[in-house]
């Protein structure tokens, strides 16, 4: 068996033209243009390509975005004071603070001073509690993305076993509660879980977020599964993921590469909460 490839990229290039369809009916409709806040502490250069890729979306997609770079010592209260400046600005409709973060700031912290109608990340708690009751607001978009990929294989989660790898906040926890909702039976597990390709060798539906280097092989994946591989590690100068593609392909059904599968889908879904967010803004602003 060799798995077919879920193709992030093109799948995600879908999704921006529809966000970019639904922006461009917004200012049609009502005269506005929805835009993003990126917050950039430090100089991590990961993470300012990630921005930059975000606002290069943002471009393609006809909608704006501002980018606040600040230094790597800057102080949380600091941050903390942009953050409560955007969340006043009317034409500021999404914020988003990048992580990682310097350690003086603590991310938890930042995400609850964000505007939950503005928290296009999903991440602050009053998002992540939604998700959590089954009324999802803003989803995290890596989760949200991860779906749209199983959406896209035709493969209906409904009764089959799920097994997530990894149980980070950004990823793990929620795409865990997503796949619950779809119906799924969810198995979840993470660094103290004993004999891992025992989870592993029965999941019909595979995430893998352990942000460790070819964890996954093909002799632990159930053949016809379908596997997505959230990890990106950068080995001997080439990127790859949390499961071993050579391997996991020849045995898979599904399978998303790296880079190319996931990452793509994330600044996609950003795109989707962003301009979910200022037309929600528009209606309550109203309604006032």
């Amino acid at each position: 068996m060799t798995a077919r490839i879920l193709d992030g990229k093109a799948l995600a290039a879908q999704i921006e033209a529809e966000a970019a369809s639904q922006a461009a009916a917004l200012t049609q409709r009502y005269g506005m243009s929805p835009a993003l806040a990126a917050i950039l502490v430090g100089d991590d250069p990961a993470s300012a390509l990630y921005v930059r890729r975000k606002a290069e979306a943002f471009g393609r997609a006809g909608l704006r975005s501002e980018t606040f770079h600040l230094s790597a010592d800057t102080p949380e209260p600091e941050v903390l004071a942009l953050i409560a400046d955007l969340n006043a600005r009317a034409d500021i409709h999404g914020i988003l603070p990048q992580q990682p973060m310097p350690p003086q700031i603590t991310p938890r912290t930042v995400f609850e001073h964000v505007d939950p109608a503005k928290d296009v990340d999903g991440l602050g708690p009053i998002n992540m509690a939604a998700l959590l009751v089954g009324r999802p607001r803003l989803v995290p978009n890596t989760p949200a993305g991860i779906m749209r990929l199983l959406q896209h294989t035709g493969v209906d989660p409904t009764g089959k076993e799920a097994v997530v790898i990894g149980r980070s906040v950004i990823v793990g926890r929620p795409v865990a509660v997503l796949l619950l909702q779809a119906n799924a039976t969810v198995t979840w597990c993470h660094t103290k879980t004993r004999d891992l390709a025992s989870h592993t060798g029965r999941a019909d539906i595979l995430v893998v977020a352990a942000g460790k280097a070819r964890l996954v092989t093909g002799s632990m994946i159930k053949p016809g599964a379908v596997v997505i591989d959230v990890g990106i590690n950068r080995i001997e100068g080439k990127l790859v993921g949390d499961v071993d593609f050579p391997s996991a392909s020849a045995v898979a059904g599904w399978i998303t590469p790296v880079p190319g599968g996931v990452g793509p889908m994330t600044i996609a879904m950003l795109l989707k909460n962003t301009v979910q967010a200022a037309e929600a803004q528009f209606h309550a602003a109203r309604h006032v």
